[in-house]
């Protein structure tokens, strides 16, 4: 058995997980809802992908104990490509564990293949065995953290999945948040009058609010880790790298988009800033968007985009925007703050978020909902069907929409 192998598979020999121990040791922790989206039927091709650092491999290493309990030891492969440097060795390691398997007379099996977008062209491996029937009996869940090339690399595999889910892992939502912290949001789908019922418990929302303002949904940064940031930036800066993108580049870009938010931006505009082409800045953006940082809202609504017009650019989580923050030396205003929080909320709610402007602007508009975000009070008057958010209401609008 090849000792990096079994490293990875402490069950093969008895052993306690240490991911298991340090998530049972955290003080604020949850059994991932995702988890149980994942299909454990042969044949399954199951995708996860997410943002490094959201907990995805610690979910896997939960699903496998539940595993664990009715399933042979050995029938059960997890590995983590990031330990592998190119698809040569990726071969030899499926063949290693399938050789394994066999000596233990070992018939249908679990595997695990974690950051599986580490390596280019992953997926012949996969495809190729599939294909001739290798795991037909087994079930693949494979974890990425490039959306581009996970969704990509799995468009090549039509017919393939078998009974495989598509599973996204974000970090958490302020509404999961608050689960985790002991306060239930029960909603009926009328968003106003769910927001209402939560007064009752709107000073607890208030309190817990901050504390996600600072940690966002990330576990690390939730339970206080002092390395929550330099953790994630790690991760980031090394998927930066794998796409052969500067860092110092991405640092300007970053920058540009903190400095100019919550205004709409082309990205001509911020290539004038930083001094390079608004091609390039596109495809840095689109970097950034494929490694769940950031997103963008359009012009218009659901029914019409408009592509010509400046887009707003939104930051995914409260922790990813104060790291990069940071990272970037550049700070950004409490209003673009707060705008993101919704945007990020409606995106993954509804998939899309747009804004609009006339002689009134609309910041975030997804699913029917037209929302205005304003720091204090609105000075005017507003169409009824818009639903303006200041500050206070901002918390129970996050708990009640996702």
């Amino acid at each position: 058995m090849d000792e990096l192998m079994a490293k990875h598979n402490p069950w093969w020999r008895g052993q306690e997980d240490i991911a298991i121990r340090r998530w049972e040791s955290m003080k604020t922790r949850w059994l991932p809802k995702w988890i149980k989206q994942v299909s454990t039927q042969p044949f399954s091709l199951n995708f996860v992908i997410g943002p490094r650092q959201t907990g995805k491999s610690t979910g896997i290493k939960i699903l496998i104990q539940e595993l664990l309990k009715q399933n042979a030891a050995e029938s059960i492969f997890y590995f983590n490509c990031d330990f592998i440097p190119d698809i040569d060795s990726f071969k030899k390691t499926i063949d290693a564990y399938l050789e394994f398997r066999e000596s233990q007379g070992i018939k249908s099996s679990y595997i695990f293949l974690d950051e599986v977008t580490s390596l280019p062209e992953w997926w012949r491996i996969i495809k190729g065995y599939t294909d001739l029937g290798v795991f037909e009996n087994d079930v693949l869940t494979i974890t990425g953290s490039s959306s581009l090339k996970l969704k990509g690399d799995a468009e090549l595999f039509p017919g393939r999945r078998g009974k495989g889910k598509d599973i996204s892992v974000y970090p958490l939502s302020f509404r999961d948040f608050l689960d985790v912290n002991g306060i239930k949001i029960g909603t009926t789908g009328n968003l106003e009058k769910d927001m209402k019922s939560m007064l009752k418990d709107e000073n607890e929302i208030l309190k817990l609010f901050s504390g996600y303002a600072r940690t966002g949904g990330f576990p690390l940064s939730i339970n206080e880790d002092p390395t929550a940031e330099e953790q994630f930036m790690a991760g980031f800066e090394g998927e930066i790298l794998k796409s052969k993108k500067s860092l110092q580049l991405v640092k300007a870009v970053i920058s540009s988009i903190m400095r100019k938010s919550p205004s709409p931006l082309s990205f001509s505009t911020v290539g004038k800033d930083i001094g390079v082409s608004y091609k390039t800045v596109q495809d840095y953006v689109e970097t950034l968007k494929n490694l769940f940082i950031m997103d963008q809202a359009f012009y218009g609504d659901e029914k019409r985009i408009v592509w010509r017009k400046e887009r707003k650019f939104f930051f995914l989580d409260p922790f990813i925007a104060r790291t990069l923050s940071w990272w970037s030396g550049e700070k950004y205003l409490d209003s673009a703050f707060n705008e993101w929080l919704v945007q990020s909320h409606l995106l993954r709610k509804f998939g899309s978020v747009f804004y609009y402007r006339n002689s009134f602007e609309i910041d975030c508009i997804a699913g029917g909902l037209k929302i205005e975000i304003k720091i204090g009070k609105p000075h005017r008057a507003y169409p009824k069907d818009v639903l303006v958010i200041d500050s206070k209401i901002l918390p129970l609008f996050l708990s009640a929409v996702l």
